[in-house]
């Protein structure tokens, strides 16, 4: 009898077995669908949860997201599942960092990593006077979204870091926009002065006061300066007034000649591919995403599949490895069309190429890499194309 009772309980305690592997297999599962649908791109939204079984009934779920929404249905579908949790899941930003979860670039191009480390991948950049919401912090960095959804790690230094009492304070203030591709903010009204900051296309500051030909204005972290006042112009007029055609893009792309390619750069200082498109489309008005793989996905596609006579001056060019059979399609490489079969992008410098064989500017590689093109400027308002006057930026 000993004997059948053990047998029993030995039975019993290899079906609850299988049946906690039957479970944690079940969880993955959901976890996998939930970040598949809610944070399909980790570099926009974070979505690290992990689970344990605990010796009861339960699992231990833990890991931290950027999106409430993700945890909530995460949770309801377990519950659906009838599956017995608790809940450790941070859902960023954190709670420590209180009510000041907004930020503001304190310098001209602020640098953003892969890791909270100098020695990290560099993987964007933000310029002075953008916001960033505040994720969370370790030591002296900050793990920020960038107006454009990119998140990534940047020094505290560069940061002042604000309530949104205190945004507001900034978004209803009077600001100036810096246009040249780059110049110096100034100690006085005197280009001879002891520089406060360098400057690039882009940066914002509070405006003031205007005199003797100079813009005296305030950085985020309250510093004062002075600004050639033909250097600059109102923030609002200057939204309000971007004319989005392929005359004006092409004119701001070309202005960016020579510039140096600097992975991870998106200023006019230096700059990648695609944060050579984004710079140049940002300058007029428009808000593309960070990435050549992310910028893909806005904007009317273009049928190129007979050549390059649908094309029209200003559509985006995508390069990198075409789809097979057994591999996925993967965008490398962006380009601005030009016309005649030529393209202005940021390979080692910005450049001019063409398709055209006969041409010295032929590029081989481009032509055997091109894979798509997307229509940006008839895109405004919809399939993904936003101006930067409708973003909080």
């Amino acid at each position: 009898m000993r004997f059948l009772i053990i047998l029993f309980l030995l039975t019993i305690f290899q079906q609850l077995k299988a049946q906690q592997i039957m479970n944690t297999t079940g969880i993955q599962k959901i976890i996998s669908n939930i970040e598949h649908t809610y944070a399909p791109d980790n570099r926009t939204v974070l979505f690290n949860i992990s689970y344990k079984q605990t010796f009861g009934t339960k699992v231990s779920l833990s890991g931290e997201t950027s999106s409430e929404i993700a945890k909530t249905e995460l949770l309801n579908d377990l519950q659906k599942n009838q599956y017995k949790y608790i809940d450790s899941i941070v859902v960023l930003p954190e709670k420590k960092l209180g009510d000041k979860i907004y930020g503001l670039i304190d310098v001209s191009v602020a640098s953003l990593r892969t890791k909270p480390e100098q020695a990290a991948e560099l993987a964007t950049q933000a310029l002075l006077g953008s916001r960033v919401k505040i994720l969370k912090e370790l030591r002296s960095w900050d793990l920020v979204q960038t107006p454009d959804k990119y998140i990534a790690w940047m020094e505290s230094g560069n940061l002042e870091k604000l309530n949104k009492s205190q945004l507001n304070n900034w978004d209803s203030s009077k600001r100036i926009i810096y246009t040249k591709e780059y110049g110096t903010c100034f100690s006085k009204e005197d280009v001879h002065s002891i520089p406060v900051s360098d400057l690039v296309a882009g940066n914002l500051f509070k405006e003031i006061n205007r005199d003797n030909n100079f813009v005296k204005v305030e950085f985020p972290d309250k510093r004062i300066g002075y600004i050639p006042d033909n250097e600059c112009e109102d923030f609002n007029s200057w939204l309000n007034t971007r004319h989005i055609n392929a005359e004006n893009i092409i004119s701001t792309a070309k202005k960016l000649m020579g510039t140096p390619y600097l992975w991870g750069g998106t200023s006019t200082k230096l700059m990648d591919c695609s944060g050579f498109t984004r710079t140049v489309f940002f300058l007029n008005g428009i808000l593309l995403p960070r990435d050549a793989s992310q910028q893909v996905n806005v904007g009317l596609a273009v049928d190129t599949k007979n050549g390059f006579s649908n094309l029209k001056p200003g559509d985006l060019l995508f390069f990198g490895e075409k789809a097979t059979a057994k591999t996925k399609e993967k965008v490398t490489h962006v380009a601005i069309y030009l016309g005649n079969e030529e393209f202005i992008h940021e390979s080692e410098m910005v450049r001019v190429n063409s398709f055209d064989v006969n041409r010295k500017n032929f590029s081989l590689d481009r032509l055997t890499q091109f894979i798509r093109a997307k229509r940006i400027i008839d895109s405004v308002g919809k399939n993904k194309v936003e101006l930067l006057k409708d973003i909080d930026y």
